[in-house]
């Protein structure tokens, strides 16, 4: 196995579950020292976790000074929240939703630039519903598109940095429910039979993707669409 990561600092914020948790363990098959921010401190082995509440700027800048040099840094980090109508959304909802995927990373990325490589990776996460549109996914939608905006913004002013943005369809995660639920299992199968492929994704799967935007230092700029044809 190519070892492409060898002697690079990868920091995966949103590294202790479901697709962050994938992309760490992919960068350390690859060779890089990876360091796996979330709220539990939660890691593959051999990765360092560190426990920090994304909305903490102070322990995350703290965070990134002990790191030093990143070579990669990977932003997962989202939360959950239903379907939600205009006529009911709640006060608390859209500065929730924004803060954890969109605020979190542009102050991931500031707090980060003194020690981010001349050459550093950027990756964001948006999602499939950015440019898939229907009734009751206005803020998901409108939160997506903003990473996707943000994304492209960044690697025009961070150049040569490069920023790209992966977008995923549905993938099998604990998102969804519980592992084994009937609701989780039941959404999963009805997801299933409307993409091309026939199924959902692994967290493996995306983090290829991650990989991929990573080490092509062709590519920034970029939104990846890993949807199973789900936008089709």
């Amino acid at each position: 196995m190519t070892k492409i990561l060898q002697g690079q600092n990868v920091v995966v914020m949103g590294g202790s579950s479901g697709i962050g948790f994938a992309v760490a363990e992919l960068a350390l098959e690859r060779g890089a020292a990876v360091f796996a921010i979330g709220r539990s401190g939660r890691a593959p082995m051999s990765a360092q976790g560190i426990k920090v509440d994304v909305s903490d700027r102070h322990a995350l800048s703290a965070a990134f000074g002990k790191i030093g040099r990143i070579e990669h840094l990977v932003h997962t980090v989202g939360s959950r929240f239903g379907s939600t109508p205009v006529a009911s959304l709640e006060e608390p909802l859209l500065p929730g939703a924004f803060e954890a995927k969109l605020f979190s990373a542009v102050h991931a990325v500031r707090l980060a630039l003194p020690v981010l490589a001349p050459t550093a990776s950027i990756t964001f996460t948006s999602g499939q519903v950015s440019r898939k549109y229907g009734t009751g996914s206005f803020v998901k939608g409108a939160l997506n598109s903003a990473v996707d905006a943000a994304g492209r913004h960044l690697a025009k002013e961070l150049a040569p940095r490069r920023v790209n943005v992966v977008s995923p369809g549905v993938v099998d995660t604990s998102l969804w429910g519980e592992e084994g639920s009937d609701a989780r299992d039941a959404f999963i199968a009805r997801v299933s039979t409307s993409l091309p492929v026939g199924r959902v994704g692994r967290p493996e799967e995306l983090a290829r993707a991650y990989l991929f935007v990573m080490t092509n230092g062709f590519v920034t700029g970029s939104v990846l669409d890993v949807d199973g044809g789900g936008l089709l």
